[in-house]
Protein backbone atom coordinates (compact mmCIF):
# COMPACT_ATOMS: atom_id res chain seq x y z
CA UNK A 1 0.00 0.00 0.00
CA UNK A 2 2.81 2.84 0.49
CA UNK A 3 4.14 1.88 -2.66
CA UNK A 4 1.20 3.28 -4.32
CA UNK A 5 0.46 6.06 -1.86
CA UNK A 6 3.79 7.68 -1.84
CA UNK A 7 3.65 8.41 -5.92
CA UNK A 8 0.60 10.48 -5.26
CA UNK A 9 1.87 12.19 -1.55
CA UNK A 10 4.65 13.35 -3.58
CA UNK A 11 3.05 14.57 -6.30
CA UNK A 12 0.89 16.64 -4.18
CA UNK A 13 4.55 18.12 -2.66
CA UNK A 14 5.13 19.08 -5.91
CA UNK A 15 2.19 20.72 -7.12
CA UNK A 16 1.60 23.10 -3.92
CA UNK A 17 5.49 23.67 -4.35
CA UNK A 18 4.62 24.54 -8.09
CA UNK A 19 1.64 26.84 -7.05
CA UNK A 20 3.88 29.02 -4.85
CA UNK A 21 6.48 29.50 -7.11
CA UNK A 22 3.84 30.06 -10.47
CA UNK A 23 0.97 31.82 -9.08
CA UNK A 24 1.11 34.89 -9.22
CA UNK A 25 -2.18 35.94 -7.06
CA UNK A 26 -1.47 35.87 -3.27
CA UNK A 27 -4.75 33.84 -2.12
CA UNK A 28 -3.76 31.02 -4.65
CA UNK A 29 0.03 30.91 -3.04
CA UNK A 30 -1.79 30.66 0.34
CA UNK A 31 -3.91 27.40 -0.59
CA UNK A 32 -1.07 26.15 -2.69
CA UNK A 33 1.13 26.60 0.50
CA UNK A 34 -1.96 25.10 2.64
CA UNK A 35 -1.56 21.92 -0.18
CA UNK A 36 2.18 21.28 0.13
CA UNK A 37 1.81 21.10 3.87
CA UNK A 38 -1.21 18.90 3.84
CA UNK A 39 1.36 16.49 1.66
CA UNK A 40 4.03 17.03 4.04
CA UNK A 41 1.53 15.93 6.78
CA UNK A 42 0.17 12.95 4.38
CA UNK A 43 3.64 11.64 3.91
CA UNK A 44 4.71 11.61 7.49
CA UNK A 45 1.90 10.02 8.48
CA UNK A 46 2.56 7.47 5.83
CA UNK A 47 6.12 7.03 7.12
CA UNK A 48 5.27 6.83 10.36
CA UNK A 49 2.07 4.15 9.92
CA UNK A 50 3.11 0.43 10.63
CA UNK A 51 0.90 -2.69 10.60
CA UNK A 52 0.00 -4.75 13.57
CA UNK A 53 0.53 -2.32 16.30
CA UNK A 54 -1.71 -1.39 19.25
CA UNK A 55 -2.77 1.63 20.72
CA UNK A 56 -0.49 2.13 23.83
CA UNK A 57 -2.90 1.24 26.59
CA UNK A 58 -2.00 -0.14 29.53
CA UNK A 59 -3.56 -3.88 29.74
CA UNK A 60 -2.52 -7.16 31.18
CA UNK A 61 -1.80 -8.22 28.50
CA UNK A 62 2.47 -9.34 28.23
CA UNK A 63 4.97 -8.51 25.32
CA UNK A 64 2.79 -6.85 22.52
CA UNK A 65 3.78 -4.06 19.93
CA UNK A 66 2.58 -0.75 20.76
CA UNK A 67 2.36 2.46 18.39
CA UNK A 68 4.09 5.12 19.14
CA UNK A 69 2.33 8.03 20.13
CA UNK A 70 5.44 10.64 19.49
CA UNK A 71 4.39 10.81 15.82
CA UNK A 72 0.41 11.30 16.34
CA UNK A 73 1.52 14.37 18.64
CA UNK A 74 4.16 15.77 15.67
CA UNK A 75 1.50 15.40 13.28
CA UNK A 76 -1.47 17.31 15.63
CA UNK A 77 1.10 20.13 16.20
CA UNK A 78 2.28 20.58 12.39
CA UNK A 79 -1.93 20.78 11.61
CA UNK A 80 -2.05 23.58 14.09
CA UNK A 81 0.52 25.60 13.66
CA UNK A 82 -0.40 25.44 9.67
CA UNK A 83 -3.50 26.54 10.49
CA UNK A 84 -2.66 29.24 12.52
CA UNK A 85 -0.06 30.30 9.64
CA UNK A 86 -2.59 29.91 6.99
CA UNK A 87 -5.11 32.21 8.90
CA UNK A 88 -1.89 34.63 9.67
CA UNK A 89 -0.96 34.61 5.87
CA UNK A 90 -4.74 35.40 5.21
CA UNK A 91 -4.55 38.21 7.60
CA UNK A 92 -1.97 40.00 5.97
CA UNK A 93 -3.62 39.49 2.34
CA UNK A 94 -6.55 41.13 4.27
CA UNK A 95 -4.73 43.91 5.19
CA UNK A 96 -2.64 44.22 1.91
CA UNK A 97 -5.79 44.55 0.13
CA UNK A 98 -6.28 47.56 1.81
CA UNK A 99 -3.78 49.14 0.32
CA UNK A 100 -3.96 47.45 -3.18
CA UNK A 101 -7.19 46.81 -5.19
CA UNK A 102 -5.75 43.74 -6.85
CA UNK A 103 -3.38 41.06 -5.04
CA UNK A 104 -1.44 40.45 -8.00
CA UNK A 105 2.66 40.45 -6.98
CA UNK A 106 3.42 42.15 -9.71
CA UNK A 107 1.51 44.94 -9.90
CA UNK A 108 2.06 45.42 -6.00
CA UNK A 109 5.34 45.10 -6.69
CA UNK A 110 5.47 47.56 -9.18
CA UNK A 111 3.40 50.45 -6.77
CA UNK A 112 5.37 50.16 -4.66
CA UNK A 113 8.30 50.59 -6.73
CA UNK A 114 6.98 53.91 -8.04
Amino acid sequence: MKMILEPFILTTILIGFLGVLWKQNLVMKIVAMDIMSTGVIAYFVLAAARPGLLTPIITETADVSYADPVPQAVILTAIVIGLSIQSLMLVGVMKLSQDHPTLETDEIERTNLS
